[in-house]
């Protein structure tokens, strides 16, 4: 009775260390079908987005957005799914579209808008924490740069200003404060929200 005893916790054991494996296995191949999703997307998508300073645009003329920054941000249509733009990291070196809206699903190929409006200086982003996505915005550090492109082109400088820790039920924490750019996503397990506070550089429109 023992020695059955003593197989069936060594089956266990077993079966157990062979889950853990191919959750390892299944979590490498979905960050890295994420990492594919979103650059074939951001491939199509810049070829969408005008560069502003290549159209010899007058200076004179200024953007819709600061005439009318309640105005709905613009979006590019890419495999069926809405994005309103790129951000890029350059301490992480990771360009990424950015889709209109949030979902589970959606979150699985992009970054996504959880609230806000670059316009209005208070744009939210969430993403998974792929290694290719968010995963690595809990190793920024305030000074270090962001920037989000929309999808007419207009650019918009950020630097981190701080990095905090939050409770996946503190949504009103998340929305508070006077940030112009929140980057968000979740900590290995997801019993935290790493959370990026950004503010946006002064620099005048293209």
């Amino acid at each position: 009775m023992r020695d059955k005893k003593g197989l069936v916790l060594i089956l266990g054991g077993l079966l157990l260390i062979a889950a853990a494996a191919l959750l390892s296995v299944y979590n490498v191949w979905d960050a890295d079908r994420a990492g594919t999703a979103s650059q074939a997307a951001l491939k199509n998508l810049d070829q969408q987005i005008p560069v502003l300073a290549e159209l010899n645009l007058p200076e004179e003329l200024i953007p819709d957005y600061i005439l009318n920054p309640k105005m709905d941000m613009p979006t590019q249509e890419v495999d069926g799914y809405q994005y309103i733009g790129r951000i890029d990291i350059p301490a992480l070196e990771i360009s990424l579209p950015v889709m209109d809206s949030w979902s589970y699903p959606q979150l699985k190929i992009a970054p996504c808008r959880y609230r806000g409006s670059a316009y209005l200086d208070n744009l939210i982003l969430a993403a998974h924490n792929y290694t290719r996505h968010f995963g690595g915005i809990h190793t920024l550090v305030p000074g270090d740069a962001v920037v989000f492109t929309d999808t007419d082109g207009n650019i918009f400088p950020y630097t981190v200003a701080d990095l905090e820790q939050l409770e996946p039920t503190d949504i009103k924490e998340m929305e508070a404060g006077d940030w112009d750019l929140t980057l968000f996503t979740c900590t290995v397990g997801g019993q935290y929200r790493v959370t990026v506070r950004c503010t946006r550089d002064e620099t005048p429109p293209l």
